[in-house]
This record gives C-alpha cells, structure tokens and sequence, in this order.
C-alpha cells in the first residue's frame, strides 16, 4: 500500500509536472527512495511536514544582512519577527542566555567560533579525527587545521583497560596542560558515549582555555533529556539543528556569555557569511518549537533505547560494538568481528542495494584508509521517528546481517529490498510529529 502524503507536497509535484518536469521526477523518486528504505545514517532524519515546508516559504524571496532591528535592507519587520522567535526558542531548549541563529551549517557556525575566539596559528585541542572528530575539528585541508594549530587527545586504546575505545580525560588533560590551547573542544561525530561535560570544564579552567562543545550530533538528546546537557558547563556550544533535533539543515551557536555572544554574532555577520537564510531560519524556529513540547522528550528517549536494541541485536549476531554498545543514537559497527575481509565501503554498497542506508566509518585505530573502513555507522534517529521500536530494531539486524553474510549476492539483495520495503510501509513518514508511547 502506498504511503499516503501531505497535500502541500503532492502540489509541488503537480506543480513541477507542468512547470519543471524533469525536477519533478527527481523529486518524486526521491520522496520514493526515502518512503520506502530504511534510514539508518546516524546524522540523518525525516522532517515533519511543517518543518519542511516552512523552509520553502515567502522568506526565501528576502535579503535580511545584519540583526533584528539592524538589517542593511528595508523590508524585514516580519523577518526581525521570525528571527527572535526562533532565537528565543533556542535559548528556551538549551537555557542559555544568547543563541546566534543564522549560522547556515555546523561547520559554518564553528568556523565563527574559532574566527571569534582565536587568531590564525592559536593551539586548540580536539579528538584524534579519525577516533570520531569531525572535519572542521582540524583536518588539514579545513580551515580549522590549515589556519590553527590542532593538537589531539586519544582515546583508551588498550583493550584490556575498562574504558576501551572512550574519552582518556587524563590524557585530555595531559595534552591541555602541555599545548595550553585557546580553546578545547568536545562534542564529536561518531563517538556512542555520554560526553562528561563537567570533566572537560574543569580541564578548560586549569589551562585557561575556553570550552566549546559541538554537539551537533547530540543536540536533540540533550534538548529532550537523553544526554546531559552541555550547558552551563561549556562556554560556546556549536551545533547542527538537524540530525536529532530533528528540523533543517543548519547551523546554531549558543552561549551564557554576553561578551563571547557579541563576538560570535560579529564572527557570523558579516564575519562568514552575509545574508541569513530566513526561509530555513524560520524553518528552524517550527523544529525549535515541536522541540520544546513534551512528546518530543518521549522521542530522544525512544531513538538511545533503539540505538541499544539494535546494538545488543548485532552483537548477539557475532558483530562488534565499539566500546561495547552504546548511550546515545548511534553505534560503530566493527565489521571484523564478523568476517575479516569485509570492509566498510562494501558493506555500505551492499547495505544500499538491499535498502539500508548507512555509511562507511573507521573504527578507533583503524588500519584501513577512510576510502574503505573497518566498519559502518548506523543511527536510529530516522527510524525512530516513522515509529519504529525496539522489536524492529531485532527485524533490522537480521536483514543487515543477511546481506552482509550473503558476501554480496544479488538475489538476496532482492529478497531483503522486498522485506524492507514491506516494513517501511507499515512505519509512514511524517506529516505532523507523531506523539509517540511511552
């Protein structure tokens, strides 16, 4: 049976069928593709419909450099309106006393960070990349590498030590207290543990640098009461407003401090960028506002409880967890565990095929490159939100396991797109937020 859609986007299609017919069919197989695989990609998820088409509004037609109430354009009373509203919403979810709304994404908000906090050639300190840092945390070819100084701290790399593969804060604070960076960062894209926020503060205060945590993939678990919230004890926290907040793409920064907030908003505007992008600005403040009720406290919750099904499903079935599972929304597959040849990027394209989306990921100290990977990452954020529970998190790892066991075959490839098709059509994706059982 197919899913039933939302008038708004059953119109669009409509609309390009006359006016753009060959954008239409994209979009028409992509809403396809979406409805009927499973979306397992940690740092993905599905909008609901007032998300989504809030981001294709009247907004999308205006100019608004600078501020509420300090715009370079006439015109923008209703876009200062907009912006509040969803700058209040942001402090509303993180309590914090200033948000900066217009970063356009994650690494875009960091890179005013580090423009407002640090001069080019400055030391900060990050996670080893490959050990779950991300890309504007000190990757060479990133600004943050090619114009500052990364130095990182590691991970427990002994597997005989109780903390196997989590945050070393003794090493996090040996290596603040050797470099004396500016900033130290936390907050990472594939790491599956509880991030002890204090910890990291009270390292920050003895070597005198400021704490940021980018908690892009987190953000929506500490909104809704999954994770510990980053603040009061990070000076600056970074994050996406996707992901498991659940809204746009984007970009947002929030901090308590009002002299580090009037940095950052100069480091946005017109530091990185110049107009924001209201349209999706106003989007967010729609994700804000389903954020802040209570139902979506019931979801956070949900997304860590299915991340541990299916973790514990997947080691029953002989795979590795790294760390041994999981506190948050996503896990790190070690795929060796299973078959020693089996290699990240050929279970992503297998995966693909049968319709299971995730991607390749390196796994702590691997030795394959980032073009093949040890392992994959998968999320539950996306399948939590079409309504999936702990049950399908069992269904769904033996179908992962089916196809990666089959070592490619094509005809069970097919057999498995067959079973995940039936089983996405019973979970429809969303309209408007769905109150989810407790």
């Amino acid at each position: 049976m197919p899913h039933a859609h939302d008038p708004i986007s059953d119109a669009l299609l409509e609309l390009l069928a006359t006016n753009d017919p060959a954008v239409g069919t994209i979009l028409a197989a992509e809403r396809d593709r979406q409805e009927s695989t499973i979306e397992l990609i940690a740092s993905e998820n599905h909008v609901s419909a007032p998300v989504m088409h809030t981001a294709g509004s009247w907004l999308t037609n205006k100019y608004a450099e600078g501020y509420p109430g300090a715009r370079y354009y006439g015109g923008c009373v209703h876009h200062d309106e907009i912006e509040t509203l969803a700058r209040e919403r942001a402090k509303a979810m993180f309590n914090a006393r200033f948000a900066n709304v217009q970063p356009h994404s994650g690494a875009q908000a960091n890179t005013a960070v580090f423009m407002a906090l640090m001069q080019p050639g400055d030391v900060f300190a990050s996670l080893v990349l490959k050990d779950g840092g991300h890309l504007s945390h000190g990757m060479s070819l990133n600004f943050s590498g090619r114009y500052h100084k990364p130095v990182h701290y590691p991970l427990h790399y002994d597997p005989a030590h109780a903390e196997f593969e989590r945050i070393d804060y003794d090493a996090v604070r040996r290596v603040c207290l050797e470099h004396r960076p500016k900033v130290l960062m936390c907050g990472y894209s594939a790491y599956p543990r509880v991030i002890d926020f204090a910890r990291f503060r009270a390292i920050a205060d003895e070597v005198g640098a400021v704490l940021v945590a980018d908690v892009a993939h987190i953000a929506g678990l500490c909104v809704g009461g999954a994770h510990p919230h980053p603040l009061p004890h990070a000076h600056v926290v970074t994050t996406t407003t996707h992901k498991t907040l659940r809204g746009p793409r984007g970009g947002l920064i929030l901090t308590n401090d009002e002299e580090l907030a009037k940095k950052i908003d100069k480091s946005v505007f017109p530091g990185v960028q110049g107009g924001p992008l209201m349209h999706v600005i106003a989007s967010k403040a729609v994700a804000f506002g389903e954020a802040l009720r209570p139902e979506f406290m019931v979801y956070a919750h949900r997304v860590v409880k299915n991340a541990q099904a299916l973790a514990g499903a997947l080691t029953e079935l002989g795979y590795r967890i790294t760390t041994g599972g999981t506190d948050n929304h996503l896990m790190l597959v070690d795929l060796r565990a299973k078959n020693t040849e089996l290699t990240g990027a050929d279970a992503e394209k297998w995966l693909e095929g049968a319709g299971l989306i995730c991607n390749k990921n390196g796994i702590p100290s691997d030795s394959r490159p980032p073009k093949f990977t040890s392992g994959v990452r998968l999320g539950t954020p996306a399948v939590t939100t079409r309504g999936m529970g702990e049950a399908e998190m069992g269904v769904i790892a033996g179908l992962i396991d089916r196809v990666l066991t089959s070592g490619g075959d094509s005809a069970t490839a097919a057999q498995v797109r067959e079973d995940v098709r039936a089983l996405a059509e019973r979970f429809a994706m969303p309209g408007v937020p769905r109150v989810l059982a407790k």
